[in-house]
């Protein structure tokens, strides 16, 4: 595939080829470091959540969820269910605007110390 940006020696526009494998090495260390942080999460997370997440797994949302792979490398290292949501690409922006629709009730339930 080739791809375009500016090239960081020169500071100049450039496009160049870059394979499959060149993009899975880039990823291969920040993958790293997020499987190492779901796995902290999990370790930490409440035994009646840990149960629902044995049941219904794990859901992948933005960009990053589309990635080959990734879900099944999730699984693999989680031994969990992962499943994509719906619509990875606007799922985060539309969880976003319905936490703000209740910004309200979310601030008097942490008032009254929800």
């Amino acid at each position: 595939m080739e791809v375009k940006g500016r090239d960081q020696v020169t500071g100049l526009p450039k496009t160049i080829a870059i394979t499959s494998e060149e993009v899975r090495q880039a990823l291969a260390e920040p993958m790293k470091l997020i499987i190492e942080v779901i796995k902290e999460t999990l370790e930490e997370t409440p035994a009646e959540l840990s149960a629902d997440l044995v049941d219904r797994g794990i859901v992948l949302a933005g960009g990053g969820a589309l990635l080959r792979g990734i879900p099944d490398l999730i699984g693999q290292e989680t031994e969990l269910p992962v499943n994509l949501a719906p619509e990875p690409l606007t799922c985060v922006c539309m969880g976003a605007g319905k936490f703000l629709e209740e910004i309200d009730n979310i601030r008097l339930h942490s008032k009254n110390g929800f």
